[in-house]
Order: structure tokens, then sequence, then C-alpha cells
């Protein structure tokens, strides 16, 4: 079996918290004055932040399409086609049922999409614990369980300096 994820949480857990298993990771887009760049790929978390706080301009986000999902499902069932994709919160991005639509375009393979509810860390420690019993040869279904578990046992705070990217980005209303 192989784990996907997206970038919903490559920037916010160090690599060496992850066990010695691939990752296949999703990238989503963020344009910034008007270039685009591949989450994880073009530029990482320091570079991203260095170009915010030097421009006045907000940053736009894309998830990954349904096709970057399956593209990414069609090369690893070539190897193994027993894939566990692990992604961001339904409730804050489309990229779940992207990499579900994703699932349904690959026929080849046995895709088990499944919605963490969270983003950042505690999506990385998911996926983490999720690479760790595999690595224990789990099967899939306790696998699901355990990220379920890790998901309900987890309680995420996050802080901002500045409310003006959720305000942008529409996330929270002017007002509030």
């Amino acid at each position: 079996m192989q784990i996907v994820t997206d970038t919903g949480m490559d920037m916010y857990l160090p690599p060496e918290l992850m066990p010695e298993i691939p990752i296949h990771i999703v990238p989503h887009t963020i344009t910034l004055d008007g270039k685009s760049y591949r989450s994880g790929e073009d530029i990482q978390a320091e570079e991203l932040q260095k170009l915010l706080m030097a421009t006045p301009s907000f940053p736009v986000t894309s998830q990954p399409s349904a096709g970057d999902f399956a593209e990414v499902y069609r090369k690893l069932a070539v190897a193994d086609p027993d894939i566990l994709s692990i992604q961001m919160s339904s409730g804050l991005s489309g990229t779940y049922n992207a990499a579900r639509l994703g699932a349904e375009m690959v026929s080849e393979a046995n895709i088990t999409v499944v919605d963490t509810k969270t983003l950042c860390a505690a999506l990385g420690w998911q996926v983490a614990a999720a690479a760790r019993a595999l690595k224990a040869g789990w099967p899939v279904d306790k696998i699901v369980a355990l990220v379920e578990r890790i998901g309900t046992a987890t309680e995420s705070m996050y802080t901002l300096d500045d409310l003006k990217y959720l305000i942008h980005g529409g996330r929270i209303s002017h007002m509030r």
C-alpha cells in the first residue's frame, strides 16, 4: 500500500518526524504577484514567508484538481494498486473532494480516501501515524481507524498575528 496526502500538512511537519516510508504529496498552488508556485515543490514555507513579508499583495491558493490526484494515483498503481489518500479537511478546502473524484477516475487502483477534518501539523500527525502503521504491516481498515481516532483525540488551536489574509481570502468577514 502507498500513502498520498496534500500540502495542507507538508510545510508544518518536519521531515525528520516522518517515518522512513515514502509519502506522496499532491501540491496546492500558491499565486503571488502574478507568479504561481507548487507548494513544497517550487517554493518552501520559509521562502513563502519572506515573499509575503516583502509584498503588499495577497496570495491566492488553489487546491489540486481531481486530475492532479488521478495522475498521481495512476503512477502509483503501476507499482502497487492499494493506495491510502489522507487529505486536509473538507470543511476548509475542496481538496478531499478532488481526491475522491480523482480516485473514481482510476479504476486500476484500490483507493481509500480519508477526510481528516483538520490541516497543518494535526494532518501531518495523522499521515505520520498511518505511515508507521503501514510499515508495521497493518491492514488499511485498521490504519483508517487509527487516523480517525487520532483526529477525534486531537484539538488544534491556531493563532494569527493578523487577520488580513483570512479577510482577503473570504474565510471571515471584515465585520468580524
